[in-house]
């Protein structure tokens, strides 16, 4: 697999790092040649001098035969004009930019975009911190419809199954971590103290989970 990554920030170098890793064809571009120090000296990929967004700087980079590109510049207007070129123009199957105005998102999203927005999630992680301080909110999917919560089993849990704490279309068990090791529930397996479960929980369902844990 080959990913393009434009801009070399803490999140563009964190990521190529984080890629190059996991064994994956990993091409970086920046217009500063210093930004590249933070790769480090055990990444594997490449790296190219340019602005994300100059044609034959992508040609050189390979984009013609990458798998996915992303977006990290310090610059939504920049990360738009490379993601919508990478998308329309390079066909590339897998585009996804950083935005940090929320509602540019929207338009982003129009286009087939996939974004992440450091601010949208902060604010949704902040206000899941302040009103459900007993939940460890992971991540919110979709437009937080969705959450992805983590909670440790107390007295009132152990003993129980996911069936007695599944109701369809609110919670869902999906997996449970225990002495460091994750793995996929059934009905069969009971919950023990220091257990950590992991669920899917709808956003109007948050309450239900969070009186379970109140002692």
């Amino acid at each position: 697999m080959k990913i393009i990554i434009i801009g070399c920030g803490r999140v563009g170098s964190g990521l190529a790092k984080n890629l190059s890793l996991q064994g994956i064809d990993v091409s970086v571009i920046d217009n500063d040649p210093k930004t590249f120090k933070a790769l480090g000296n055990t990444f594997k990929g490449k790296t190219f001098v340019g602005m994300g967004f100059d044609q034959k700087v992508l040609t050189a980079a390979g984009i013609e035969h990458t798998d996915a590109l992303a977006a990290v510049t310090t610059t939504d207007e920049i990360n738009l004009v490379v993601a919508r070129m990478a998308k329309t123009v390079y066909k590339v199957p897998s585009v996804a930019a950083r935005v940090y105005e929320p509602q540019k998102a929207k338009i982003y999203r129009r286009l087939g975009i996939q974004t992440v927005s450091p601010v949208t999630l902060g604010i949704e992680r902040l206000a899941s911190m302040l009103i459900y301080s007993n939940l460890d909110i992971e991540r919110n999917i979709g437009a937080g419809q969705i959450s992805l919560v983590d909670i440790n089993v107390n007295y009132r849990l152990v003993g129980k199954t996911q069936a007695d704490l599944n109701i369809p279309g609110e919670i869902q068990v999906v997996a449970m971590t225990r002495n460091g090791k994750t793995s996929m529930l059934n009905d069969a397996v009971t919950f023990q103290a220091n257990d950590l479960l992991h669920l899917f929980v709808t956003s109007t369902s948050k309450d239900k989970v969070s009186k379970l844990l109140r002692s």
